[in-house]
């Protein structure tokens, strides 16, 4: 009886093959109509949405050529969150957090000096 190291499933190419139109991934190749389509409603222009979508259609096709995976890694790098890397180099110096005081009306840093009390005797004129 065989075992699970010789079970072997035929799979088709076209499972594996991404859903593309005109070369690039269908979101992509959506996108770039669809801001096309908002370029030329915003400025009327048919020349400027023919733009748009040729400079998004173009980059697209570009990366595609030199990584067909880099557009997908992209996109979904959007949504994730950043990860704590143990290995990035981190500044070791020590530094020091301003704490808050805990009086609600903490005193200024540079007083303003009170001007002198007349029922106190001077001190300059005690010492001559």
């Amino acid at each position: 009886m065989p075992g699970p190291a010789n079970d072997h499933h035929k799979v088709h190419k076209a499972v594996f093959r991404p859903l593309t139109l005109c070369g690039v991934d269908r979101r992509v190749c959506f996108l770039a109509l669809f801001l096309g389509a908002a370029t030329f409603n915003l400025f009327y222009s048919l020349l400027a949405g023919c733009l748009v979508f040729a400079v998004i259609y173009g980059f697209a096709r570009a990366s595609v050529a030199i990584d067909p995976q880099m557009l997908p890694i992209a996109m979904r790098s959007i949504t994730s969150r950043t990860r704590y890397d143990a290995c990035r180099w981190s500044d070791t110096t020590p530094r020091f957090a301003r704490t808050r005081t805990t009086n609600r009306n903490p005193e200024p840093q540079n007083p303003t000096p009170e001007p002198p009390n007349p029922r106190t005797p001077n001190r300059r004129a005690k010492e001559l």
